[in-house]
């Protein structure tokens, strides 16, 4: 007779919230301060509360003028890549599962590519097509995957799109310019270059607003565990909510995405690490996500910046190179899991 072991118990969701806001204010001071131009941390008090009195006026130009609103940049995609991921996962039922798969990534970089090959390109100009497309793609799947029953119709028309999507990108690869693929180089990965104060300004309202509906929708990611007759069986019009998280999910990730491009594993890689750690309840794994997703992409910033400086590794190899080996970890673990 073999005896049960107890489930491993979950530590306790304050202590594990406390230590990552702690960490976040660390790693957000250390990537004010260290870059191509290291700023010494006794310099800190005099930049944020006596600016004329800094010894440096190149250091507090650089750090009040490039690098906050760097950071705090990061930290907002951070937190809202992480909050969309756990979304797609909630709402596919799947830990592999994260927002490029309804075609969110792939619209907003066909848009992208469109606007550098057939037009003078420009920040805004590509910007605004990638989150046009973007956009748009959701919503084709969307349309699309509703005539089936579930979310495997909405699932196929995503996968549909990201190929039709990688396929224009191709065929307007080979129409460039030397100089546009350069800029279609740079963008495909992924940069936080853009993010200045006239871009947080701008972004900051609309990510905050979305993110916090979505964590107030944990109750209804908690019912899509158990499953969609058991969600129904709750009360949830499942048509309905299914429409307002994927809706939320695309506003959210598509000016954003917009803005730095390929930036990818956050959405996938943090829901995961967060779920090992205080478990499934969407209550607690929401915000802490959001909190990990921007402590992650902070400090992937910060050895982009440091590496090779004074240049600059692209933010999408860096996030790759992190999330690749813990993808293949993810997918070993689900497969030993099941046998």
């Amino acid at each position: 007779m073999k005896l049960a072991l107890p489930a491993p118990m979950k530590p306790s969701p304050t202590p594990v919230f406390g230590v990552l806001l702690v960490a976040l204010l660390v790693a957000t001071l250390s990537a004010s301060l260290n870059g191509a131009l290291t700023i010494p941390w006794h310099e800190l008090p005099r930049l944020l509360f006596s600016p004329l009195q800094a010894s440096d006026e190149l250091a507090y130009k650089v750090f009040m003028d490039i690098r906050l609103p760097r950071v705090l940049f990061s930290c907002l995609n951070g937190a809202a890549l992480a909050i969309a991921g756990v979304t797609m996962q909630a709402l596919f039922r799947n830990p592999l599962a994260e927002p490029g798969l309804v075609g969110i990534s792939s619209g907003a970089a066909l848009g992208a590519v469109l606007a550098i090959v057939l037009s003078s390109g420009g920040f805004f100009l590509t910007s605004g097509a990638a989150f046009i497309g973007g956009l748009a793609a959701t919503l084709l799947a969307y349309h699309m995957g509703r005539r089936f029953p579930g979310i495997s119709g909405l699932l196929l028309a995503g996968i549909a799109i990201n190929t039709i999507a990688g396929s224009a990108i191709g065929l307007l690869t080979t129409l460039a310019n030397d100089n546009q693929l350069r800029d279609l180089t740079f963008w495909s990965m992924g940069s936080l270059a853009g993010g200045t104060w006239t871009t947080l300004g701008l972004l900051t309202p609309p990510v905050l607003c979305l993110t916090l509906y979505l964590c107030r929708q944990w109750r209804l990611m908690n019912a899509l565990l158990l499953g969609e007759r058991e969600a129904a069986h709750l009360g949830f019009q499942l048509a309905t909510v299914r429409k307002r998280l994927i809706l939320a999910t695309a506003l959210l990730v598509g000016p954003l995405v917009a803005t730095t491009g390929g930036i990818g594993f956050i959405g996938l890689v943090v829901p995961h690490l967060m779920r090992l750690v205080l478990g499934a309840n969407h209550r607690y794994l929401l915000p802490a996500s959001a909190l990990a997703g921007a402590l992650l992409l902070t400090l992937a910033d910060l050895l982009a910046r440091i590496l090779i400086a004074p240049a600059e590794l692209p933010i999408g190899l860096v996030t790759s190179l992190l999330g690749g080996p813990f993808f293949f970890w993810m997918l070993a673990r689900i497969q030993t899991n099941r046998i």
